[in-house]
C-alpha cells in the first residue's frame, strides 16, 4: 500500500497576506489529517515573497499545535544554514510537544540565492560541503548523552528524531544509503535524476538503528478537479510560479489564467514538460491512472503531494480527490 503524504510551502498568494498563507496551511493540515494523509511536512526558504514557512520549525508547532495524529515535520530544515545544536534543540522541543509526531527531514541547498545564504551564514567559514558531519552531529544530539557529555540538546537527547535525507541530485541518494535513513527525492521540481538517484540508494544502502530497509518518498504535483478543464485552469497558477522561479523573479502563487498557453515561448515549455513528468492534472480517474504509473516506474513507498493552488477551496478539494484515487488504487492491488 502506497502512503500519501503533504508537503507544503505555506503559499503567499496574489493579494493575501501571509497570516492568511498560515492560517491556509492549518486549514490544508487539518484537511489532510481527516482524509487520512500520513504526513504534512513545511519547507525551509528565504527571501521569497510567495512562501511563508521560512521559520520552518516556529510553523511546524503551529501546525502540530492545531491537529492531532498527522506526523508534521520538515522537508526540510536546510542544515548549512544553522548550526546542529540549535536544529537539536528546535526539534527536540517539537518533539517533547507533539510525542511521535515530529520528522525532521535535512538538505544542503540555502533554500534561497547567494545574498541571502551569506545573510545566513551561522559562521563566517559556514560551507555546504559539511553536510555530512553536520548530519552526523544532530542525530547524535538525539542520542542518550555519553558520560560526561559537556555539550547536549535541552530537550532533545535521548528523542531520537527520526531524520530523512532531501535531496534532488545524486549527492542525497549517496548520504541517504551510506546512514542507512530514509530518502526524500525532490522529483515534484526536479525529476531529471530521480530513477537513477532511487537505484543507487536502493542499491548501496546499509541498515541502521533508525531504518532496516531503504524506504523512499518521491514528490508529485497533484492539481485535481471534476474536470479535466478546471483542473487545467487551476493548474496554470502553479506553472506561473514555477516559470517566474525558474527566469528570477518569484513572487507570490499569482491567480490561473485561461489564455496562459497563447504566451508561453519553447524555453518555457520545455521547462514545463520537464516538471509536469511527476504530475497529475485531471479528475480522480486521471489522476489515479497518473499515480498508478508513477508508482510502477518507481516502486515509491510514499509520495508527497504538492498542489498549490490559488483558491483554498478549490485546493482543499484537489488532497480529496488524490485521496480518493489513491484509496481506489490500493483497494485495486
Amino acid at each position: 500500500m502506497t502512503k500519501l503524504s503533504v508537503l507544503d510551502l505555506a503559499p503567499i498568494t496574489q493579494g493575501h497576506t501571509p497570516a492568511e498563507a498560515l492560517a491556509n496551511s492549518l486549514s490544508l493540515a487539518q484537511h489532510a489529517e481527516k482524509l487520512g494523509f500520513t504526513r504534512f511536512w513545511l519547507a525551509e526558504h528565504h527571501n521569497m515573497r510567495g512562501i511563508a514557512s521560512a521559520a520552518t520549525s516556529v510553523v511546524i508547532g503551529h501546525v502540530a499545535a492545531g491537529t492531532k495524529t498527522i506526523r508534521v515535520g520538515a522537508g526540510g530544515v536546510m542544515l548549512p544554514n544553522h548550526a546542529p545544536l540549535v536544529i537539536a534543540e528546535q526539534f527536540g522541543t517539537l518533539a517533547t510537544l507533539f510525542p511521535g509526531r515530529i520528522d525532521l527531514g535535512l538538505g544542503r541547498a540555502p533554500g534561497t540565492d547567494q545574498i541571502t545564504a551569506h545573510a545566513l551564514r551561522r559562521t563566517l567559514t559556514g560551507d555546504v560541503n559539511r553536510f555530512p558531519q553536520d548530519v552526523l552531529e544532530l542525530q547524535a544530539y538525539f542520542e542518550e548523552p555519553e558520560p560526561n557529555q559537556r555539550v547536549q540538546a535541552v530537550p532533545g537527547a535521548g528523542l531520537k528524531v527520526p531524520l530523512w535525507i532531501l535531496g534532488s541530485s545524486l549527492y542525497g541518494a549517496q548520504l541517504a544509503a551510506a546512514l542507512g535513513l530514509p530518502y526524500a527525492f525532490a522529483s515534484h521540481f526536479a525529476p531529471a535524476a530521480m530513477m537513477q538517484a532511487i537505484e543507487i540508494y536502493r542499491a548501496r544502502f546499509e541498515p541502521s538503528a533508525q531504518l532496516a530497509h531503504p524506504y523512499v518518498m518521491l514528490g508529485f504535483n497533484v492539481c485535481a478537479a471534476s474536470s479535466q478543464a478546471e483542473a487545467t485552469y487551476l493548474r496554470t497558477s502553479s506553472l506561473q510560479s514555477f516559470l517566474n522561479l525558474r527566469t528570477g523573479v518569484p513572487g507570490p502563487l499569482p491567480p490561473p489564467r485561461e489564455d496562459f498557453d497563447a504566451n508561453l515561448t519553447d524555453a518555457d515549455r520545455h521547462m514545463l514538460s520537464e516538471v509536469s513528468s511527476c504530475s497529475a492534472t485531471g479528475d480522480v480517474g486521471t489522476v489515479r491512472d497518473e499515480l498508478r504509473s508513477f508508482i510502477s516506474r518507481t516502486g515509491t513507498d510514499e509520495i508527497m503531494v504538492v498542489g498549490h493552488i490559488y483558491d483554498h477551496t478549490a485546493r482543499l478539494k484537489s488532497f480529496e480527490i488524490a485521496m480518493d484515487a489513491i484509496t481506489g488504487l490500493n483497494l485495486e492491488n
